[in-house]
């Protein structure tokens, strides 16, 4: 499964889960957003507008704004006004002969004026304005991140300097823009977006277009998430991290299936990585992901701290002097000490006193050595659960019934791999089986 088809699935997933609210949208913002940017962007919608403005197209669009301002389209309006005793505007002889008859024909002080001026009101300033307000808003909260060196951020913000100040300047004091008025909750309308899109101004058609983008991506386009994926969050050597997110919607989508109940998702509380729950008078299955379930007392620490020291082997007294070094040379904080976290963790907690846990690793390789490492990850997970401290599986079964730990790794071209039934310990599954094979796995467990 390439890069393509992952992002080709997630575009579908974030479609159907996120933006049908049935998935905490800050987990996603969470997974996708650049690792330098702060807690503003666990917010999906401001995650999009940071990709928004990072979208060339909108970097030349406010390069060319000072040029393009200058030709803003305007609409004349004229008012008449009766005054007396002097002239204020230009005299509109017809009408001020019609109002002397009627009030008083002799009075040769009355006068009815004319009174031309601009309004920037129309439909297209109209789309102009919220455009330039979504990108003079989200400036204003990136302006830190789009002033450094980061990957991320496009070449023209890097290198136009004051390229900032002229959009600070534009929208603050150009007295083109000042003078539109602010667009209403529900502006522009599609009617006023049609106008720009057809106007013989490259600004309004521009601007148009734009807009349309950022709404697109917003609301979910299935081609404008794909862009948010492709483009801004995640790096070319990070598709771990797109694997990881398509892997988790896979169990979500299987739970589903597997489930009778209604199935519902939610981030219980800021901060946690809880992002999937089912729940009966029976029954609970909640779904973690990239976390050790602290909030449910789940930690994965080896048990060498337990043991004699005179009974550890060379392996476990190396691993035991390495623990404790950690701990001596970070002296202002405490390590925690396990073997890793998994990057999915799925619980069911019945009506009685069992409880089943099913940890799954995912790799994004085939390559042997990778797959062996993930297979020894995996089965640490499973050897050194623990549930409030106590280890969840037995000395007789560390690895619990086979059916407990799964490795997800990439597809495994022209060679033989063994079926399910045929596997022991823990279950290796690829990408492309995923879906099929998944079921499967969780009607053993839950």
């Amino acid at each position: 499964m390439d890069r393509g088809e992952l992002l080709d699935r997630l575009s579908e997933d974030v479609l159907a889960y996120v933006m049908h609210g049935s998935f905490p949208e800050e987990h996603l913002a969470r997974e996708i957003k650049p690792d330098a940017l702060d807690e503003r962007f666990y917010d999906y919608e401001m995650l999009v507008r940071l990709h928004f403005i990072l979208d060339p197209d909108v970097v030349s669009f406010v390069e060319s704004l000072p040029d393009h301002l200058r030709s803003i389209k305007t609409q004349t309006k004229r008012t008449s006004a009766v005054s007396k005793g002097g002239v204020d505007g230009r005299i509109n002889w017809s009408e001020t002969i019609k109002e002397r008859y009627a009030r008083n024909p002799n009075d040769g002080s009355l006068f009815v004026c004319d009174d031309r001026s601009e309004h920037y009101d129309v439909d297209e300033n109209v789309v102009l304005k919220r455009l330039l307000s979504i990108i003079y808003g989200t400036i204003e909260e990136c302006e830190e991140y789009l002033k450094r060196d980061y990957e991320w951020v496009t070449d023209s913000w890097k290198e136009s300097g004051d390229l900032v100040e002229t959009m600070r300047r534009v929208f603050e004091r150009n007295v083109h823009v000042t003078r539109i008025r602010e667009p209403a909750a529900y502006e522009p309308t599609p009617r006023m977006l049609q106008r720009a899109s057809e106007s013989r101004s490259e600004l309004y058609r521009t601007a148009s277009r734009l807009l349309d983008r950022y709404r697109r991506t917003r609301d979910g386009d299935p081609d404008a998430i794909r862009d948010l994926l492709n483009e801004t969050a995640i790096t070319p050597d990070d598709d771990e991290t797109l694997f990881e997110l398509y892997v988790l919607f896979r169990y979500v989508e299987a739970i589903e299936r597997t489930s009778d109940e209604r199935f519902t998702l939610r981030t219980i509380e800021s901060g946690s990585q809880e992002v999937a729950r089912l729940a009966d008078d029976d029954a609970e299955i909640v779904l973690y992901h990239d976390n050790s379930a602290r909030d449910r007392g789940l930690s994965f620490r080896s048990d060498v701290r337990e043991k004699d020291p005179d009974e550890l082997s060379r392996t476990e007294f190396v691993e035991r002097e390495a623990e404790e070094l950690t701990e001596e040379y970070f002296l202002d904080r405490s390590v925690e000490q396990h073997t890793g976290r998994p990057d999915v963790i799925v619980l069911e907690v019945s009506s009685g006193e069992t409880t089943e846990y099913l940890i799954t690793e995912v790799k994004y390789s085939h390559r042997p050595e990778t797959v062996q490492r993930g297979i020894r990850e995996t089965l640490e997970y499973l050897a050194f659960l623990r549930d409030d401290g106590d280890l969840v599986h037995e000395d007789s079964e560390y690895f619990g019934s086979g059916w407990n730990g799964v490795l997800v790794i990439q597809d495994v071209e022209d060679s033989a791999t063994a079926p399910l039934e045929d596997q022991r310990s823990i279950r290796i599954v690829q990408a492309s089986e995923l879906e099929e094979k998944l079921t499967e796995i969780l009607e053993r467990v839950v």
